[in-house]
This record gives structure tokens, sequence and C-alpha cells, in this order.
């Protein structure tokens, strides 16, 4: 395959980097750090929505661009490299997308206020000790033909600000399904929990929450049909807003000591010092290519399972090394809140372990391996 980026991928890539970069400044991260209140930055929303930027990968018939998981992953690579206080992890990947694939007409409309900026849309992926793909939330149809929902979601991203929440849960026939839920409905408890990055998830308590026939997005089967395609995804957008958390990482630690000098010459010199950056940078392309390999095979609509479990198994584990390396090389300096790099070792330990860490996707590799047909030579 050839990583090298189409005309149409290299401008949303410059677009999102001009934009992401002048407007989510630690600057202006500090402002909205200073307000406990504040979720996200609706300023900086807005202006992507006015970039046409939340539509990158939303249909056409929304207002949105028609691309795919590759330019997506473009738009949140930035995200991560300017670690933004904006949902675009939550709304683009874990909510939207999937009811671009499976909605029907009357859903996809929520798609145009995706665009425009003014839905926020999430998924509930996580439950305690719950697998995503097997929820122990369940659905209980109703006699006329909704359904009863009851479980317990946690660390939703956005879920304090989003107008829907994709919800996955469970039939007691084994059937597996995602449902739109409105936070505000009778039945949903929404509680703040607070996260190392500063940015504010939720926690969801679905209490015999009561939803329509029409709240189903996609088929509700035993085989999870409407998740198995979810999932993935989802992991690799995460991926994706490593690879920008770990390319910043490594562009302020290559400035720091280029510039930072012992014994009269820059410590960038010193061959312990370059041995562990170029460590950091091989790490960090490590990233960059296993993600750019699983997004264009779920582009290209090609079994994925391996390609993705190793891309986020880079993610966690290169993703820690490359910072632990940049706080290291910073001294002192690595951990004053006053540095941009805290942000970005928050940010790589929390997405290190979200939706399953470095063990999780080995001993995922480890059961697709297993299950390879063995050929003869």
């Amino acid at each position: 395959m050839d990583f090298t980026l189409t005309e149409e991928q290299q401008a949303v890539a410059d677009l999102a980097t001009k934009l992401l970069g002048d407007q989510s400044t630690p600057t202006r991260l500090k402002e909205l750090e200073a307000d406990d209140d504040l979720v996200f930055d609706r300023d900086l929303w807005a202006r992507l929505a006015e970039a046409n930027l939340l539509g990158v990968a939303l249909p056409e018939a929304q207002g949105g661009l028609g691309l795919g998981p590759v330019e997506l992953g473009l738009l949140l690579e930035q995200v991560g490299r300017t670690t933004a206080a904006v949902p675009a992890l939550a709304t683009l990947a874990y909510g939207a997308a999937p009811i671009a694939r499976f909605g029907d007409d009357a859903q996809r409309e929520l798609l145009t206020g995706v665009v425009a900026g003014t839905t926020v849309l999430t998924a509930a992926l996580v439950e305690p000790l719950g697998d995503p793909r097997h929820p122990t939330t369940t659905a209980t149809p109703t006699d006329g033909g909704g359904w009863v929902l009851d479980g317990l979601k946690t660390c939703v991203p956005a879920g304090l600000v989003a107008d829907r929440v994709l919800v996955p849960a469970s039939t007691s026939d084994g059937r597996t399904g995602l449902f739109l839920v409105d936070p505000s409905a009778p039945g949903v408890d929404c509680q703040r929990q607070d996260t190392i990055t500063r940015i504010p998830e939720a926690q969801i308590e679905l209490n015999a929450v009561a939803v329509g026939v029409d709240a189903l997005v996609g088929p509700l089967d035993a085989e999870g049909t409407v998740l198995d395609w979810l999932v993935p995804h989802a992991t690799v957008a995460i991926c994706n807003v490593m690879v920008g958390v770990a390319e910043a990482a490594l562009k302020l630690t290559a400035e720091y000591t280029s510039t930072r000098e012992q014994f009269d010459r820059p410590i960038a010199t010193f061959q312990a010092v370059g041995q562990r950056a170029a460590d950091a940078f091989i790490d960090t392309e490590a990233i960059r290519m296993t993600t750019l390999k699983a997004a264009w095979y779920l582009a290209d609509g090609r079994p994925a399972a391996k390609e993705v479990a190793v891309a986020k198994y880079f993610a966690a584990e290169a993703g820690q090394r490359v910072v632990r390396a940049a706080q290291h090389l910073h001294g002192g300096v690595g951990v004053d809140r006053d540095y941009p790099l805290h942000r970005y070792y928050l940010w790589a330990k929390q997405l290190e372990l979200t939706l399953g860490g470095a063990g999780r996707q080995l001993a995922t590799l480890g059961r697709l391996l297993a299950d390879e047909p063995v050929t003869a030579d």
C-alpha cells in the first residue's frame, strides 16, 4: 500500500493543522482549564464546523464531504497534536460514524446538526468489567415495539454535553444492538467523571429507560453486526489521536534538547539523549504507520481485526514510551504545568487504556493467530 496522502487528504490535513494550531494554543487551554465548569471549547467547535471539518467523513446528503476513516484520522491527529478541548473523537468516531453507516433517514438528520456544529453525539461503549461487543446493559422489548434499557455505562466521552448517546445493549436471547438515547429522558442519570486530561466524561445509569422502535440504529442480531463495525473504527480513531500526541511530545523534546545546554553544548549532542530521542522517533513512526494501515483496511472494507489490534498495541505501548522519554529528557521542566508537555503525558495515558491497553491487544492477536487455518508449504 502507498502511504502518500492524496491531494484531497493533504488539504484536510493542512486545514486542520492550521485551524487547530492557531486556536488550540497553550494559552487558550490554560483559560479553559481555569474554569472547572467548562467542558469544551465551543468557539473552536464552531470554527471547525465553519471549515466543514466536522463533516469530513459524513455523507454529502447531510452536508458532509463524504470521505472516510483515513481523512477523519487526519483531523483527529491534529486534535491530539494540540490536545484540543473539543468532542471530535466522541462525536465523529463514536457517534456520527455508526449513524452514517447504519442509521435510517430520520436518524441521519442528526448528522446535519453535527456538520453544523450544533449537535454533539457520543457512544457509551465502556461498562464496569464489560466487553464493548458484549454489553451487560439490557434491552427488554415492550408490547408497543419499543425497548426498555437498564444498565450502567462509564467513561462516556462528551457524555455531559451530548444531545444523543448511542447505547449498546443485549437482549435476553443473545442479540445485541445500538440504541439512541436522549440523556435528558426519564430514567437516565448522568454523573460527571473527572479525568486526568481535565476534560470530564460521564457515568450514565439507565433505569427502565423507555425508547421507541425508532431508537434502534441498524440491525439487532446475534452476530453483533453494528458493534463489530463500531468498535474497530472507534479504536483506530483513538490511535489517530495518539499519533498527534506522540508527534507533538517528540517535537517539544527535540526543541528543548536542541536549546538546553550543559557543559557548553546542547544536550541533544549527548549520545544517551540522542539514542533515547531516536527510539521515540521510531516508536512514533510505528504508531503512525500501523494506524494508517488499519484505517486504510477499514476504508477499503477489508477484514482488519489483526491490523486494528496491532495499531492499538503500538498506540498503547509505544505511545507510553514516547511520552516517558519526553518527560525524562525534559527533566524537571517536563512536569511543570505551565509547560505544555504534561498534557501529552496525561492524554497518552488515557488513550492507552481506552478500549483496551496493550495486554488486551496481544490477547486478541493471539486468538486471531490461533484461529488461522494451517496451510501446508
